[in-house]
């Protein structure tokens, strides 16, 4: 069943342009250059983008049109990008988001 967001209320219809190779949590993810982050990862199966500061509670798209911060993410070790507006580009590291600082990978 395909899970990509096709039509997005503020960007509108999403094209699919050149897919793309990024990075989520360090696994190599493909998507379509362009597409919001979110919608990216909401194709290849990932819905949690942070994890709250007081109660680290997960929390994923909810508006998608960048009003609230429930889809905050490390964008390119930049915190608290609204990834359901922030276009997708070739190579972007994306991180989970704890607090306000990229969540620590278990090894």
């Amino acid at each position: 069943m395909e899970m990509r967001i096709k039509e997005h209320p503020i960007l509108g219809v999403q094209e699919k342009e050149k897919e793309v190779t990024f990075f989520f949590d360090g696994q190599e993810i493909k998507g379509y250059e362009g597409e919001p982050i979110a919608a990216a990862l909401k194709a290849a199966g990932f819905m949690v983008h942070r994890y709250t500061k007081k109660e680290h509670k997960p929390r994923g798209i909810f508006c998608a049109i960048g009003r609230c911060t429930d889809c905050v993410m490390v964008v390119d070790g930049k915190p608290n990008v609204r990834t359901c507006v922030t276009p997708l580009k070739e190579g972007m590291q994306i991180q989970t988001q704890d607090g306000v600082t990229a969540l620590k990978q278990m090894k």
